[in-house]
């Protein structure tokens, strides 16, 4: 299975799960208290879920999770301590996807790209919802 944790100083800043990961049961790689579940499902032929819906529940969310999955292209994801300091890097290819969780993370386009991108909402504006950070080179 190629699931990657990304973590640095005891924060958990994302998880990776590559394209081509299989398993063989439904399986969520967050841990149950997480804001945000990222997992696969995966189920046999003639498996059908019984018709539901989720009741509204009210849920208090401090964080603001993103996940994205490249459908086209490569891209590289840089993390960041609180400082500014770059200490790792992860390339996403086609069929990869990353759950950004926290702390500070920058998006390069190394080959054109697109991307389903999902992340909670209501989406209150690029000023509230994204703060830059100064980087040291």
């Amino acid at each position: 299975m190629k699931f990657e944790v990304v973590e640095h100083e005891g924060r958990r800043y994302a998880e990776i799960i590559r394209a081509g990961t299989t398993v063989d049961k439904s399986v969520f790689f967050s841990p149950a208290g997480s804001s945000f579940q990222f997992g696969l499902l995966a189920h046999g032929r003639d498996f059908v879920e019984p018709a539901h819906y989720h009741p509204t529940i009210e849920r208090k969310i401090d964080d603001l999770q993103q996940m994205f999955v490249v459908q086209k292209g490569v891209v590289a994801v840089d993390f960041f301590s609180d400082g500014g300091v770059r200490f790792h890097e992860v390339v996403l290819r086609v069929g990869d996807a990353i759950l950004l969780i926290h702390g500070a993370h920058s998006v390069r386009v190394l080959e054109d790209m697109q991307c389903v991108s999902v992340k909670q909402g209501p989406f209150l504006g690029a000023d509230r919802d994204k703060v830059e950070i100064g980087v040291q080179r």
